[in-house]
C-alpha cells in the first residue's frame, strides 16, 4: 500500500480494534500536525474512496451514511463482516471478456 491516508486509517483502526471508529481529523493530524486541517479534505477524499471500495464504512451519529450525499461529522471504521458480505455482493467482480 503506497497511499500514506489509507496506510495511516488502517493502522490507527486496527491497533483499536473491531467496532472501533476513528474522526478523519485524527488522521489529518498524525500526518500534518503542524497544519491538519489543509489535509483534511484529503483524508476525506480517501476514506470515501476506500468506502466504495468496500474496504471502510463512514458513519454519522454511529450509522453508515450514504456515499453520494452526506456532510457533517462523521467517523470512520472498519466493516464488519456482514457489511463486507454486502459489499462483496453488490459489486461483483467485472467479467473478464478475453475469450
Amino acid at each position: 500500500m503506497s497511499d500514506p491516508i489509507e496506510a495511516t486509517i488502517l493502522e490507527k483502526l486496527e491497533a483499536l480494534g473491531p467496532g472501533k471508529s476513528i474522526e478523519p481529523a485524527d488522521v489529518a493530524k498524525i500526518l500534518q500536525p503542524e497544519q491538519w486541517q489543509r489535509m483534511l479534505p484529503r483524508v476525506r477524499t480517501t476514506a470515501l474512496g476506500m468506502m466504495r471500495q468496500g474496504r471502510l464504512v463512514i458513519t454519522k451519529k454511529g450509522k453508515p451514511v450514504d456515499p453520494s450525499s452526506f456532510k457533517g461529522v462523521t467517523r470512520l471504521r472498519l466493516p464488519t463482516a456482514e457489511e463486507a458480505e454486502a459489499h462483496a455482493r453488490a459489486n461483483p467482480p467485472a467479467a473478464d471478456d478475453a475469450d
